[in-house]
């Protein structure tokens, strides 16, 4: 079974209240191939939310508690986060996930790149916390364009 970030499946749930659509991946969800999560809103975010980045390091940062994660106001939410990445991680176990599909730049998904914390639009290299804390219980995640160059 594959984990797939909600908003990939086209359900509104990103911070602002769109989806980032992946056909592939909605494809999947509607043949019972995969089950769709959003670690921001099992964390108890609510959509719309204000956007987030993590500061001071990336999601393996979080998770060692060198780094956190703030909204764009300036409030920490670093617990929330740790919250959605711990229910995540739940369950993929729980569905004996062999892939994980997540929303690439996301301070919770991103597998890869996230943005850099200073709310300018420009993003690094790292992960986000729940890839981080997946990846380290030994799941495989990838990202959205991940997937798109596995199905060429």
């Amino acid at each position: 079974m594959i984990l797939v970030s909600s908003c990939l499946a086209g359900l509104e749930v990103r911070y602002n209240g769109t989806h980032s659509l992946n056909n592939e991946i909605r494809k999947l969800v509607e043949e019972n191939k995969a089950i769709t999560i959003c670690p921001e809103l099992l964390g108890g975010f609510s959509t719309p939310r204000a956007p987030a980045e993590i500061i001071g390091g990336n999601g393996e940062d979080v998770l060692d508690g060198k780094a956190k994660v703030v909204d764009q106001s300036g409030n920490d939410v670093t617990q929330l986060y740790l919250n959605g990445a711990y229910a995540a991680l739940e369950k993929a176990k729980e569905i004996k996930a062999t892939l994980v599909v997540l929303k690439e730049n996301s301070p919770s998904c991103g597998s890869s790149m996230i943005y850099n914390g200073k709310f300018i639009g420009e993003k690094i290299e790292g992960i986000g916390v729940t890839s981080a804390l997946l990846k380290r219980n030994g799941f495989k995640v990838i990202s959205e364009e991940q997937f798109a160059e596995s199905l060429l």
